[in-house]
């Protein structure tokens, strides 16, 4: 029995879209979340929590995109096609965002309301539009051949745009619980006020689009509810509901380490519950991860230095956050 190398590589992009998600989630979250926090120094406090990790988070956004244009041609061309104008405007939120990292620590006073602009747009920009990618990718995108059959507005659907209000709600929970964990004093406290409302709020948006998604489209109905399938697709549903009481517990209770590992306990449902819909579609609702896949000496060629690479990104990665483990209190400096 040979090895399955589409298979692999769908795989490996999988868990490099989960861990960006994942960890660029709070980043990201931390802009949307900038609105309600005035004072400099609060703010400070909360670029300081990611300083160090936020250009290293968006490493995985790379390899994923790097191993679907390699592995995936296909899926690369038709998804590229279908969304240049979302993921453009993604690249574009990440760019503004990443410039107000370095540029708002050494703006003057007067200036630096610019930058904390920049912060927050691009946060709300770059979330919004990977949300309305994720609609469009639940949605199906029309394919004749081997060819984009939409048009170039076609990804701008209500329900594209409501999984985008989506996005930024889920990584608006995982920025809040992330300054819950890595911060104290008063703007934990406010941290810790906002975590029950947003999580109350994520999981109407999860169940409107959980209810919208198989009332629209019939193929995703008869995957969650016919047999054997939903013994599949079940326990994501309840864990989601056992999850959430275990956090708004963690929450009352003030813990500071829970409410974070929880809410990327709900994502990573929320994520598996999309592959369970879509398996084994990489352009749902036709085109298969086989029928994209590059050639078996490419998928191999490429395979080895994935290899390697892989375990280097996971190496550092897990060294810089365990370097700045801990709580960050104001009068650390920009990392």
């Amino acid at each position: 029995m040979g090895i399955d190398l589409p298979l692999i590589w769908f795989l490996i992009i999988v868990f490099g879209v989960m861990m960006y998600v994942v960890m660029d989630g709070f980043d990201l979250g931390i802009g949307i979340l900038f609105p309600l926090v005035k004072a400099d120094q609060e703010r400070d406090v909360m670029m300081n929590t990611v300083a160090p990790v936020w250009d290293g988070n968006e490493t995985w956004l790379v390899l994923g995109g790097a191993a679907l244009f390699g592995a995936f041609p296909l899926a690369y061309a038709v998804i590229l096609d279908a969304l240049a104008i979302p993921l453009t405007l993604m690249l574009f939120g990440l760019i503004f965002r990443g410039v107000a990292f370095e540029f708002r620590f050494k703006a003057t006073a007067e200036k630096r309301h610019i930058w904390d602009k920049a912060f927050i747009w691009g946060s709300l920009f770059a979330t919004f539009s990977q949300g309305v990618v994720l609609g469009a990718v639940i949605n199906g995108i029309p394919v004749v051949g081997r060819a984009y059959a939409g048009g170039p507005l076609d990804w701008l659907s209500p329900f594209n745009l409501f999984c985008g209000v989506g996005l930024v709600v889920a990584y608006a929970l995982l920025g809040c619980t992330w300054l819950i964990m890595k911060t104290e004093g008063p703007l934990q406290e406010n941290m810790q006020r906002r975590a029950k409302p947003l999580l109350l709020v994520f999981l109407l948006v999860t169940a409107i689009i959980s209810l919208w998604t198989p009332l629209t489209h019939s193929a995703i109905a008869d995957r969650w509810f016919t047999m054997p399938n939903i013994l599949w697709f079940l326990p994501v549903p309840v864990l989601v509901v056992l999850v959430s009481i275990w956090m708004l517990r963690a929450v009352n209770r003030k813990s500071h380490h829970a409410p974070f590992l929880l809410t990327l306990a709900l994502v990573f449902l929320g994520y598996s519950g999309l592959g369970i819909s879509i398996w084994p579609n990489i352009v749902p609702p036709s085109i298969t991860f086989w029928q994209a896949a590059a050639p078996p000496q490419s998928l191999g060629f490429m395979l080895v230095g994935a290899l390697v690479i892989i375990p280097i990104i996971l190496v550092y990665t897990f060294w810089s956050y365990y370097v700045f483990r801990g709580k960050v209190t104001p009068d650390q400096g920009y990392h």
